[in-house]
């Protein structure tokens, strides 16, 4: 997970949402919003980092407070991110982000400047993903599922890599090093990020601070 700064939103969102009676189930622009929600995440899922691609069926539209819970915030766009397909239909011990978290809660959200998702968030060598506090960390695991050995491995394939990479080079100047850490975090500007970017991110930071 990482935090994601939201955009504006699609105009025929704001559009349709001062329609009387209006649901997101009626809402006939989702393919835009899809883009959007691409966009603004550079590429990624909301929760594990995976790549999503706007068209159907590479992405869901995530609504953080469900719809069924919120009825009120589903055209809020606040509220929507663009998550994988979690390993829908698969057996429920293997489905992971939106897929598993269904109509549950949560109390972080990534687009919420708030709620601090990079500084809650820690990594280990082998992939695993945890949080020192409590509640959030039960939610990574239990909710989102984000330690099933799929995403752990894919987090430790590129955090090897990554460290390969670097090994090859030698000593390292802080300069490089930090040099790495922005392309890694991204910018502004930036149009997609690494997938599962974030492992190497924190590696790269607790580096530094040693440095």
């Amino acid at each position: 997970m990482k935090r994601i700064v939201k955009g504006q939103e699609p105009g025929s969102l704001t559009q349709y949402r001062q329609q009387p009676n209006s649901s997101y189930e009626d809402y006939q622009d989702k393919e835009t919003l899809r883009q959007f929600l691409v966009a603004e995440q550079k590429g990624l899922c909301c929760y594990c980092l995976s790549r999503i691609r706007p068209n159907i069926p590479p992405m869901k539209i995530e609504h953080w407070h469900s719809q069924k819970g919120y009825p009120e915030e589903q055209l809020v766009y606040a509220n929507m991110l663009g998550a994988c397909l979690g390993n829908e239909g698969q057996p429920y011990k293997l489905q992971h982000c939106d897929t598993r978290k269904g109509d549950a809660d949560l109390s972080r959200n990534p687009s919420n400047p708030q709620h601090y998702v990079d500084d809650l968030i820690h990594f280990e060598g082998d992939g695993t993903i945890s949080s020192q506090d409590i509640s959030f960390d039960n939610e990574l695991n239990k909710v989102l599922n984000l330690n099933v050995s799929y995403l752990k491995n894919q987090r430790k394939a590129v955090l090897d890599a990554f460290k390969a990479t670097l090994s090859k080079r030698g000593e390292l100047r802080r300069t490089t090093l930090e040099r790495w850490l922005r392309e890694w975090n991204g910018s502004p500007q930036t149009a997609e990020l690494r997938p599962y970017c974030q492992v190497v991110v924190y590696w790269l930071r607790k580096r530094l601070a040693r440095a």
